[in-house]
C-alpha cells in the first residue's frame, strides 16, 4: 500500500516514519524544489527536523499528482495557511477511491472556516479523516509512545489508518467527533501563547495550572457552542495536546508568548514571528472574528487578543484568573 504525504515539514516527516515502520510504501510531496533537493541528499530536514535522519526509501516529489498516484491514503501536513492550496490543486487529480487524513490545525482567516471545512470547499469526500494530538515531531520521530485522536465518520477510513499508521510506539484512539477535535487543535495553539506569557512573567507552576483548567472549561463550553461533544476536552487532542503545549518551551506557541511575557523588545519578537511558524498567532486572528460572528463569549481569547494585537498589559491576565466566572 502507497502512503502520499503532502507537506514535508517536520510533523509530517514524522508520521511518515511512522507509517514506514509498518512497510506501508511514502512519497513526499513539498512546493519546493531545493527542499526536495536537500531530502534526497541528506536524508534529513536540516531546518525543521535536524539531526533526524529519515529512512532511505522515502520518495520526495514538488509534483503533487505523482505523489498521490496509487496511494490508498493522502495525508496533508501543511500549515493550515496552506490548505486552500493544497486542496484546490488537488481537486483535479484525487481519485474517488482515494481516502484523506489531515493533520493540519487551525482556521482559515477570512472564511473562518476549519481546515476539514477549507477541503470541503473543493473536494466532496465522505473518506476523510483528521488526527490531532500531544505529539512533537522530535518525539514521534524518537519512536516514544505517542498517542493521537483520529477523527473520522468512515469506518473503513478509520481501518485504513489504524492499519497503516498506528504500531508499537504509536497509538490512534477514534471518534466521530471532528468538530471538536478541529476545535481543540485550533485554540490549543492560542492557550499556549497566554501560557508562554504567564511563564515569562516567573508565574510559578501553580499559576499556570490554574491558567490550563480555567482554560480547559472554557472549550469544552466552546465545542459545545459550535456543535461538538463536550467530552473531546478529555481525548489527546483536548487535554493532553493543551498539557503538551502550554507547558513546554519545544512548543512554538509557548515560546512566542514567553517571549512576551519575559519583555523581549519587538525587534526580537518580530523577527521571531518571521522565521518560524506560529500557528496559534494565525489562529488567534480567525477564532476571534469567528466567536464574533457566531456570538459566542469567550473573554480569554478576546483578552489574549488584546495582548498581542492591541497592546494590552500582560498583567491583566493576572486579574482576568483572579475575577473570571
Amino acid at each position: 500500500m502507497k502512503v502520499a504525504i503532502l507537506g514535508s515539514g517536520a510533523y509530517g516527516l514524522s508520521l511518515a516514519m511512522m507509517f514506514n515502520k509498518n512497510n506501508i510504501d511514502v512519497t513526499i510531496w513539498t512546493k519546493f524544489e531545493e527542499e526536495r533537493k536537500m531530502l534526497e541528499k541528506f536524508h534529513e530536514h536540516k531546518i525543521s527536523l535536524k539531526g533526524v535522519i529519515l529512512p532511505s526509501n522515502f520518495k520526495y516529489t514538488t509534483n503533487m499528482k505523482e505523489a498521490i498516484e496509487e496511494a490508498k491514503l493522502i495525508l496533508i501536513t501543511v500549515p493550515a495557511g496552506f490548505v486552500d492550496d493544497v486542496s484546490k490543486e488537488l481537486k483535479s487529480i484525487i481519485k474517488k477511491d482515494q481516502h484523506v487524513c489531515i493533520g493540519s490545525k487551525g482556521i482559515e482567516q477570512d472564511t473562518c472556516l476549519f481546515v476539514t471545512d477549507v477541503f470541503k470547499k473543493y473536494i466532496k469526500t465522505n473518506k476523510l479523516a483528521i488526527i490531532s494530538g500531544p505529539s512533537f515531531a522530535v518525539d514521534i520521530a524518537a519512536n516514544v509512545p505517542i498517542g493521537l485522536s483520529l477523527g473520522t465518520k468512515n469506518k473503513e477510513t478509520l481501518n485504513i489508518l489504524k492499519k497503516t499508521l498506528q504500531n508499537d510506539t504509536l497509538k490512534l484512539r477514534s471518534t466521530t467527533d471532528i468538530l471538536g477535535i478541529e476545535i481543540c487543535g485550533s485554540v490549543k495553539n492560542i492557550i499556549a501563547i497566554a501560557s508562554g506569557i504567564l511563564a515569562g512573567m516567573n508565574m510559578p507552576e501553580s499559576t499556570q495550572a490554574m491558567f490550563i483548567t480555567e482554560s480547559l472549561n472554557d472549550i469544552k463550553n466552546l465545542i459545545k457552542a459550535l456543535g461538538g461533544s463536550k467530552k473531546t476536552i478529555l481525548s489527546f487532542a483536548g487535554f493532553g495536546d493543551i498539557l503538551l503545549t502550554c507547558t513546554s518551551k519545544k512548543s512554538r506557541n509557548f515560546t512566542f508568548g514567553y517571549m512576551i511575557g519575559s519583555g523581549l523588545s519587538k525587534k526580537e519578537i518580530d523577527n521571531y514571528i518571521n522565521n518560524t511558524t506560529i500557528e496559534g498567532l494565525y489562529t488567534l486572528k480567525s477564532i476571534h472574528k469567528l466567536l464574533k460572528n457566531k456570538k459566542v463569549e469567550m473573554p480569554i481569547i478576546d483578552l489574549i487578543y488584546d495582548i498581542i494585537f492591541n497592546n494590552c498589559d500582560k498583567n491583566k491576565l493576572l486579574t482576568f484568573l483572579i475575577n473570571k466566572k
